[in-house]
């Protein structure tokens, strides 16, 4: 678990980088939200509630990438999937950072079912903010590509990919540094430039 003087310094990197990430990503990222408006015909801001620290609920920022049909069918569109790939629909994340709720890296925040539901030695992964990047989620990289090859991808999610993003993000609370922050952002960048 972090220490109080290590908690701050995680903070001040968070706030540093997120502001200098707003600032440069800002244009691009009213296009983006804007490519994403026409496509799904919506507001291009997706919302949804996450589980972050301490297991407590709060509203995670994307860039939309599925549309509606007038069924009420859901699916994905020409720009979504090219904001998934590109992995630019987490642009929005950096607010999440500025305002408290997310880190820059850390284990991903996840829908409720999952972390909130952590038990016993499992929960040190709630002792921090839900990070954009982390260990995980470079190791995990192509998830969507694997899922999407499963029979049964829920299945394959809760049987194998949750419980190694548990051992990853465990061990990444416990033997964290400031170092690891900084390489798991570097490695982020070159993946996606």
């Amino acid at each position: 678990m972090l220490s109080s003087k290590q908690q701050k310094t995680k903070r001040l990197f968070d706030l540093i980088i997120s502001l200098i990430g707003i600032v440069i990503s800002s244009i691009p990222l009213i296009i983006l939200v804007l490519l994403s408006s026409i496509s799904t015909r919506s507001f291009g801001i997706f919302f949804q509630e996450r589980v972050g620290k301490d297991a407590e609920f709060f509203i995670l920022y994307k860039i939309k990438t599925f549309g509606a049909l007038r069924n009420g069918e859901i699916f994905l569109t020409w720009f979504g999937k090219f904001l998934r790939k590109s992995k630019f629909d987490e642009l929005p994340q950096l607010f999440n950072v500025l305002f408290g709720n997310m880190s820059m890296v850390g284990p991903r925040p996840d829908i409720q079912g999952y972390a909130d539901k952590l038990k016993e030695a499992d929960r040190i992964i709630l002792s921090v903010k839900p990070g954009i990047t982390g260990p995980a989620t470079l190791k995990f990289s192509n998830e969507e590509e694997l899922l999407s090859e499963q029979e049964n991808p829920l299945e394959f999610n809760d049987k194998f990919l949750w419980p190694q993003k548990i051992e990853i993000n465990k061990c990444y609370v416990q033997e964290w540094k400031m170092l690891t922050d900084f390489r798991c952002l570097l490695k982020t960048l070159r993946h996606l430039f």
